[in-house]
Parts: structure tokens; sequence; C-alpha cells
């Protein structure tokens, strides 16, 4: 089996015949009689009904038809960003990450990039939400990565899309009496000291405010001790048994001197961190189109 003969047989199937498809295609109707009749072979069924008028497709032809499709189609697309990568499609693509979302699955999404598009070089910032939110609209970065804590979406300068909802957990030193818990609810944390983790280095922006309503809708106004934005900071005081905090999953475990931490799944509705990617609309770095059209959808 090859491409041409995928070709072929898709340029018979949506012709009805041979003879309209071997015009399309410039070869004799012989020509592409024995490249179909190879193709079944190859297959080992019947692809077409040569008795009707026009010819129509077997059952198995019309699996074969939607596959093929799909087959040239990647093809092509792979032939594309192959060409860019060898050819054309070069520069730089300055990127901005909140505090601590190098340890999401972030860097392996870039690795796959760098690998597809290797002429273009990723800049990487990590920065506060707020520095984050000023650079894209200023343009010191292409494309962040971002605990939303300014409301981006009212920018009308910026595309902004979620990049994942990441699942919260809360902190707790090894001895707590709820850290054998499976799960928790902020119900819970009523009676707790609260390190606050925090999208902004201002202590109270957008981000912080729904969060402290997710605490009001429990039922009670937290007894927050410190809000930070350093993540590191916050898991090391609540090793050292000062309060207990609630961090996106991808927090842990991985900090050394937090060997005294335990991460309990934390329940209920809006209980995720949500990461926004954002750009200038106005942006017309070749690469950004690129990287933003490889973005997970969610």
């Amino acid at each position: 089996m090859n491409l041409n003969q995928l070709r072929y047989f898709i340029s018979v199937a949506e012709n009805g015949s041979f003879t309209k498809a071997a015009a399309s295609h410039f070869i004799s109707q012989t020509a592409i009689t024995q490249q179909i009749h190879a193709l079944e072979e190859n297959v080992g069924t019947k692809l077409l009904d040569r008795n009707s008028r026009p010819v129509s497709l077997t059952p198995a032809g019309r699996v074969l038809l939607k596959e093929a499709r799909e087959i040239l189609s990647r093809m092509d697309a792979a032939l594309t960003r192959t060409r860019e990568a060898s050819t054309g499609l070069e520069g730089e693509l300055r990127l901005g990450y909140t505090k601590g979302y190098e340890h999401s699955d972030l860097p392996g999404f870039l690795r796959r990039f760098h690998r597809e598009y290797p002429n273009v070089l990723l800049s990487c910032y990590r920065c506060d939400t707020d520095a984050l939110a000023a650079g894209v609209i200023n343009g010191e970065y292409d494309v962040i990565f971002t605990w939303d804590s300014t409301n981006l979406r009212s920018e009308e300068s910026l595309q902004v899309q979620v990049m994942e909802r990441v699942p919260l957990r809360v902190a707790l030193y090894a001895s707590h009496p709820l850290a054998r818990c499976s799960v928790l609810t902020r119900k819970d944390l009523k009676q707790e000291n609260i390190l606050f983790m925090s999208p902004s280095g201002t202590g109270d922006s957008f981000g912080d405010a729904f969060y402290i309503r997710l605490y009001q809708q429990a039922g009670y106004q937290p007894n927050i001790l410190i809000r930070s934005n350093d993540m590191e900071s916050i898991l090391m005081m609540v090793a050292a048994e000062e309060g207990i905090s609630i961090v996106p999953e991808y927090s842990h475990p991985w900090d050394i001197g937090t060997e005294n931490v335990v991460f309990v799944p934390l329940a209920g509705e809006g209980e995720t961190e949500e990461i926004l990617t954002a750009w200038r609309k106005s942006d017309d770095n070749p690469a950004l189109k690129h990287f933003i059209g490889q973005l997970p959808v969610v």
C-alpha cells in the first residue's frame, strides 16, 4: 500500500468513476484500475462495487475511505511541519509562567514543541502573576501561563484560553489530625490557621477574591496567618507546623524540606486552580501561531 493508491482510491470513490478519477490525476484509466486492484489485494477485500453505476463503495471501502482521508491529512500536516522546521520557522518565543508551574506538564509540552520546531528558541521567564499580566500586555512576553490575578479575560487586547484546571490539595503537617483523611472539604478547615497561597504578590487580587468566596460559601471567614505567592515558603511553614495551606496539585511532592508535609485531595465545586494561556491578539510572531495551535483544548 502506498499514498498514491490511497489518493486514487479516494478519487474514484468521490467521482464514482475510474475514468473521471484517471483524468483528474492525468493518468490512464488502466493505470488507476491497476493501482486500485493492487490496493484491494493488499487490504485483502474488495473496496469498490464495479457493477454499479456510478461505482460505489463496499462496506469495507466506506471504512477505508474515512481512514485514507485522515492518513493523507496527517501526512500533509507532518510534511508541512517538517519543511517549516528545516527551512523557515525560526526565531524566538518569549514565554512567561507563574511560579511553581515548572512542576506541571509544561516542560513536557515545551520539549515536544522544541523537537518539532528546533530553530525556535523558547525563552522562559518565571514571574509573579501580576508581572506576567503586565508583561504580555506590554509586549515583554509573547505568551504566558498564569493563575489569574487580574481578570485577564476583561483585557480586550488579549486572547485568553484555559490551559488546564488543576485540582487543589490541602497541605498539612504529618502529625495534624486531618492528615490521615482520604479527602477534605473547606468546611473541615474551619478551625485551622490558614497559610493563604495567593496568585498575586499584592496579597489582594481578583484571584484571591474567588477563593475567599469559597471559604465564605463553606460558612466562615478563614483565619489567615499570612498571604504569599511563594509556594516554597508556604510549604516550608506547613512543614514547620505553623499552619496548613491549600495548594495546586502540581506543587507536591518536589521540594526539599517538605518531608513533614502531607497532601490530601480537596473536594467541592470550584476546587481547582485554573491556569490560563494568554497572548496579544496583535502579536505577529510567526512562531506564536504554531505554538498556540498545539496547546491542549480544555
